[in-house]
């Protein structure tokens, strides 16, 4: 069994279950701290672990693939041994470099040509060699090639973008059964929810997806540039569909609030860069509201950072103190701050988990979302 389902909301759809994998198991709801280029921005292993929590972090198919490419991760033994993680590692598939690199791509049936952002040399994805690449980084969950539509796309082309992601997703499915896990380890393939914002198509290709019975589901193309209310109710029409007994992974979203909305409408996994790159330009989160650490306002404040105890790193260092790190951009600062909102991310959703699992997640939630969404 991959995945188990230990408890559902009786107010609302928020689940707690546990995800197993050959390198541990991952509690849920869960947070992934992203890892692009094989290390999660500022943050030691060391962190990650022991002041973090993480369960499970990711890497990106296509930065990977550039540097160090995939044969100097092959030679390590995998993704796991090349940046020393022992814990479970989860890969995007590229599918949102189609979307964010639209002005260096040209997109065609058969897949994807790019021009490198880093030295302009010609890069050719295909729905399998994908599936070779991500064979090769060694993830324990994989995700299908496939386009992020925009957000903001007619319902023409999204319809077309959702059709030519199902027929990428039949030829990844048909490659990575077709291939060896090349490690001591199983590799979980997750096909991928699109669709846009339009009702019929998240329901077209979730019903078309959960027929497949693969081991989890990814949800795709949302906070791409359509509305927040949208975006939740994408959220709802798909999870109506998808099977209760697999787990949900709500892919690049978002700020603390959208996770407990999506929790609460039934999603089991997150990521997004939100945590550490707005730790890198000096704001943090807390369970009583947003800090920019930048303001003038900090200067001479010198209380600790978050003396209301929802500051989990460990060091008691001032607002004043912290402020001037990044004012002189101190990489000691910046680390500060992303050590902050990623272990915020992972405690937030902990808590959601206890909750859950007592039986008040919504009345949690409601009372906590106005707190979180104040400017301090």
């Amino acid at each position: 069994m991959f995945f188990s389902l230990q408890h559902t909301d009786t107010l609302s759809s928020a689940r707690a279950g546990v995800v197993h994998t050959d390198h541990g198991d991952i509690q849920t709801p869960i947070f992934m701290p992203v890892g692009t280029d094989g290390t999660v921005k500022l943050i030691h292993r060391r962190e990650l672990e022991d002041d973090i929590h993480a369960q499970i972090i990711l890497g990106n198919t296509y930065h990977l693939y550039l540097r160090p490419g995939t044969h100097i991760i092959h030679e390590a033994g995998g993704l796991h041994r090349f940046e020393n993680w022992k814990r479970p590692i989860l890969t995007d598939s590229g599918g949102y470099q189609v979307f964010s690199l639209a002005q260096l791509r040209k997109m065609t049936e058969e897949g994807v040509h790019f021009s490198s952002h880093v030295d302009g040399r010609k890069l050719f994805f295909t729905p399998e060699n994908v599936m070779d690449i991500e064979r090769e980084i060694g993830a324990d969950i994989v995700m299908a090639f496939d386009e992020c539509c925009p957000g903001t796309a007619d319902r023409t082309y999204a319809q077309a973008s959702m059709e030519r992601t199902h027929r990428w997703l039949d030829r990844c499915i048909a490659r990575f059964d077709a291939t060896p896990d090349l490690y001591d380890y199983k590799q979980h393939l997750f096909p991928i929810v699109q669709g846009c914002v339009y009702k019929d198509l998240r329901q077209e290709a979730a019903k078309r997806l959960r027929d497949l019975d693969r081991d989890g589901y990814a949800i795709g193309g949302l906070a791409v540039g359509e509305p927040t209310e949208q975006m939740y109710e994408m959220i709802e029409v798909v999870n109506d569909i998808l099977p209760t007994d697999k787990p949900r992974y709500l892919m690049g979203v978002g700020t603390p609030w959208n996770i407990l909305e999506a929790i609460e409408r039934g999603v089991d996994m997150f990521d997004c860069v939100m945590p550490t790159r707005n730790g890198r330009n000096g704001m943090i989160f807390t369970m009583n509201g947003v800090m920019n650490m930048r303001n003038q306002k900090w200067a001479d404040d010198f209380t600790e950072l978050d003396p209301d105890g929802t500051c989990y790193v460990d060091h008691d260092y001032s607002r004043a103190y912290v402020r001037h790190l990044i004012q002189v951009k101190e990489g000691l600062g910046l680390s500060i701050l992303s050590l902050h909102n990623l272990t915020f991310y992972l405690r937030l959703v902990t808590e959601a988990r206890e909750h859950i699992l007592q039986g008040d997640f919504k009345s949690w939630k409601d009372a906590l979302l106005p707190r979180l969404q104040q400017r301090l």
